[in-house]
């Protein structure tokens, strides 16, 4: 099927324009990029079959070479799917916010959390300068250590060369007294930060105020 085939209003670029970049799926958006597709498929499911085939991590490091290997994407194609990875790299490197304590991790997610009705579960990355590499959403809901593994946490963190990380949630109610289940997951993830040598910094707790593991230790 051509894109021109597919109604109107279901096409990625009227979808995009109509309900914003976040109403479209990863395939639709690097078919948005991309544009165009084969004889044989349009765009959008030339981009389906590469995203089945590798995620969006494991997509960013092919390389150019290893991208053309893959049926419809040829030097144009392939530089265009490294040129967007190379462009969000750079943007995240843009971040050159230092975090020296609980109270910059508390200006930094309190204006970004104080309206939040589920709790947010979060890893923020450091340099060995404890310069921001980046932030990674790990758990939307109620926090429990059954269902957040270390592994899904320092996962980020091995990805982006971290150093050290810092652990951040909220607590709707505005009460940052941590819950006997916010210790279990703290304690849990600083023993495998230490088997890593990855850095468990502090765990922070945002309500109307906060709550530092580092500063109750």
């Amino acid at each position: 099927m051509r894109i021109k085939d597919i109604p109107l209003q279901n096409r990625p670029r009227q979808r995009f324009v109509k309900k914003g970049a976040s109403a479209l799926s990863d395939s639709e958006l690097l078919a948005v990029i991309l544009q165009k597709g084969t004889k044989a498929e349009n765009a959008v499911e030339m981009c389906n079959r590469l995203l089945s085939k590798y995620s969006i991590q494991k997509l960013s490091g092919l390389s150019l070479t290893e991208l053309q290997e893959v049926k419809g994407i040829g030097p144009a194609k392939a530089m265009q799917i490294k040129a967007l990875f190379e462009f969000l790299k750079r943007a995240k490197t843009q971040d050159k916010t230092y975090i020296n304590s609980a109270d910059d991790v508390f200006g930094r997610y309190y204006p970004k959390l104080k309206d939040e009705k589920q709790e947010k579960f979060i890893v923020l990355l450091l340099d060995t300068k404890s310069r921001v590499i980046a932030e990674e959403v790990v758990s939307i809901g109620i926090l429990d250590s059954a269902l957040i593994h270390p592994r899904e946490v320092f996962k980020p963190a091995i990805r982006n060369s971290a150093s050290k990380i810092i652990l951040v949630h909220n607590h709707p109610s505005g009460d940052p007294k941590p819950s006997q289940e916010d210790l279990v997951i703290t304690d849990k993830i600083i023993e495998a930060g230490k088997l890593l040598g990855i850095s468990v910094l502090d765990h922070v707790i945002i309500g109307e105020r906060y709550w530092s593991w580092r500063n109750n230790r």
